[in-house]
């Protein structure tokens, strides 16, 4: 882990593994906390990550971030294989499991705190550790399990008692809970604000007894891959600014509609497109 004691103050603080992605033509960094940390420095917040991963990993992309890093033998390795009957994912290796003994003293009062797990590896308990924080949760890592054959499939989420009456919002796709409406309910009853996201970046979100649904404007997609954590990053971001779910939902719609035209790390918004989504919403 770094030194401690080099750590400064951050605004936004994301947790969960950073993954190695296998693409046709090498290797892409991934995961919740790439394309979450990025967004939220490119919103102007000061941003720190803690994560696992093996030593050897390059982070030359996430430069501006604050990182400390639970060393493991491996990094979280993932590969998607597309077939005739859609996507498998795959799992080839995982790092260490991140508790509350691996968060530095100086972001424990983060004013956001994202919970961003990829692989069953960020500790419940966490969701209790920052009572002073907005806490914010992307349950995909926790809503997916693998066989021994590292096959990755979707599950219960078993620990989200544990979870979800401790945060402040939580967002995940349709797709994370194979469209059981159900369990939806039942996670929109135990925490204050829930977002589902569902087709080309459309937006259902739940909060105070209401449901809406936000739809961004349509763009040509050339790669998806990382929307859902720009989606919700632009979400706790202006939600925490305004206090007001409907406005965050309206923002990260368009803000993620836009990523979805660029591929993999160069979807984090740009300037010009943060400016004109807020004037757009203030208006």
């Amino acid at each position: 882990m770094n030194n401690i004691a080099l750590i400064e103050p951050v605004d936004y603080l994301v947790i969960g593994h950073i993954t190695q992605d296998i693409l046709p033509n090498g290797f892409a960094l991934g995961g919740t906390v790439s394309y979450s940390s990025l967004t939220a420095a490119a919103l102007g917040l000061r941003v720190g990550m803690v994560t696992s991963c093996a030593p050897d990993l390059m982070l030359n992309e996430l430069d501006s971030i604050r990182v400390v890093r639970k060393d493991a033998e491996h990094s979280t390795t993932f590969e998607n294989v597309y077939t005739p009957h859609g996507r498998v994912q795959h799992i080839h290796n995982r790092a260490e499991t991140i508790s509350a003994a691996d968060i530095p003293l100086q972001w424990r009062n983060t004013p956001i705190v994202h919970l961003g797990p990829v692989a069953q590896e960020v500790d419940p308990s966490l969701a209790r550790a920052f009572p002073n924080s907005f806490v914010g949760v992307t349950p995909q890592g926790w809503l997916r399990d693998w066989d021994d054959e590292g096959r990755v499939f979707p599950c219960k989420w078993g620990d989200s008692a544990s979870v979800l009456p401790y945060a402040n919002a939580a967002i995940l796709s349709l797709e994370d809970v194979s469209s059981d409406e159900e369990e939806i309910q039942k996670f929109a009853e135990a925490v204050p604000i829930l977002v589902v996201t569902f087709g080309e970046a459309d937006a259902r979100v739940y909060w105070n007894g209401d449901v809406r649904v936000f739809k961004p404007p349509e763009k040509e997609e050339v790669d998806a891959t990382g929307a859902g954590d720009i989606f919700a990053t632009s979400f706790f971001v202006r939600y925490t600014q305004t206090r007001d779910p409907w406005e965050a939902a309206r923002f990260a719609t368009r803000i993620a509609s836009n990523s979805v035209t660029r591929k993999g790390l160069q979807s984090i918004p740009t300037q010009d497109e943060i400016k004109t989504i807020t004037s757009e919403i203030v208006k």
